[in-house]
């Protein structure tokens, strides 16, 4: 698969995660861990009460934990050079549409202005010998039924996807400017499909919504029911960003800047697919309702080539999303007391057998 299990590059390696107390951001600190690696998390708190962070202990876990705003340029160079970090990787982000709506001007300033500060850090501190800044499937021209390769045109048909173009942009230009030419360090941009796990209570996302329906009792209400995404367990695309981080280290490939991290086809279906299989895998009796008001615009279909992934870091999906659905489900209503660290930690020893 992606030889991470039998993998001792990352033993001792340091490394520095912006947006470490999210969804992503705490399945990666587990995975590094795993790994072996030494990390530096910096983040705002949880958006959410309950959160995976917390219920993961992940504060305790990590090296060291720096709740700060990554729009505060000079705390971020200071924490940054202080971890000695010699991988970094960027997920700190405003990651949700419907709230893009809401507060643009904060999703602007957070997913542009942060990955400015992140790349200006990156450029001046001379230990990091690779980065990976994430910013999304949703960053493309979505205008035809097609699978999206990383070449294809950008888009930016709402606040939040055109933060995540804008920040591409921010990314080329530092490239360009100051890591074009340096041969002590890498650099790519990564993006990923639709991620899903245990530990997810973001607002708006659709898995979470269901769980909470299910355990509820209530009618589930659904935005898009025929809306394509490309479904896959957040362990495949972090397991990605680590394998790049590391062939970006080795200096493999600093002239490839973009990498889709997407699911295979058959993990690209539709809302309502998703919703239909949850409700069979927990015999419940629930009706689906396709929400009245929708708003918001959503893309109906997207989906991501990964052959370029697959081709030159030998990356590939492993969980069909039936069993993310099962892993899922497992974390919700499966020994609930149990401690969900050690939940983590024995999915993503599964995930790497």
């Amino acid at each position: 698969m992606n030889n991470l299990k039998t993998n001792n590059f990352w033993k001792g390696k340091k490394v520095f995660i912006t947006g470490h107390t999210g969804f992503k951001g705490s399945w990666l600190c587990l995975l590094l861990k795993y790994l072996g690696a030494n990390v530096t998390g910096y983040s705002l708190k949880p958006l959410n009460k309950k959160n995976l962070f917390s219920e993961a202990k992940i504060k305790n876990l990590i090296n060291k934990s720096i709740i700060a705003d990554i729009r505060n340029k000079n705390k971020l160079f200071s924490e940054l050079k202080k971890s000695k970090a010699n991988i970094v990787f960027h997920l700190a982000a405003q990651a949700l549409v419907i709230e893009s709506y809401l507060n643009p001007i904060d999703t602007f300033k957070t997913n542009i202005i942060g990955t400015a500060n992140i790349l200006d850090c990156i450029s001046k501190i001379n230990s990091i010998k690779s980065s990976v800044i994430i910013t999304s499937d949703k960053v493309y021209d979505i205008k035809k039924n097609k699978i999206f390769k990383e070449s294809d045109l950008l888009g930016g048909i709402d606040p939040y996807s055109a933060s995540k173009v804008c920040s591409e942009h921010v990314f080329l230009a530092y490239v360009n400017s100051f890591f074009k030419n340096s041969r002590k360090r890498s650099i790519a941009t990564a993006r990923a499909g639709n991620v899903i796990g245990g530990g997810d209570y973001s607002k708006d996302r659709l898995i979470p919504d269901i769980i909470k329906s299910v355990k509820l009792k209530r009618k589930i209400l659904i935005r898009n029911p025929k809306s394509i995404r490309p479904w896959q367990h957040v362990l495949d695309p972090i397991s990605g960003y680590i394998n790049l981080a590391e062939k970006l280290y080795k200096n493999r490939f600093s002239q490839t800047h973009s990498w889709n991290f997407g699911p295979n086809v058959q993990n690209c279906k539709t809302v309502k697919y998703i919703a239909n299989k949850i409700a069979y895998k927990t015999n419940s009796k629930i009706k689906i309702i396709k929400e009245k008001t929708n708003l918001f615009k959503e893309t109906v279909l997207l989906r991501l080539d990964n052959r370029k992934a697959k081709k030159m870091l030998k990356w590939y999906p492993k969980w069909s999303l039936d069993y993310s659905i099962q892993t899922i489900l497992d974390w919700n209503f499966k020994n609930p007391g149990m401690n969900k660290q050690k939940v983590c930690f024995n999915q993503i020893k599964d995930y790497l057998t």
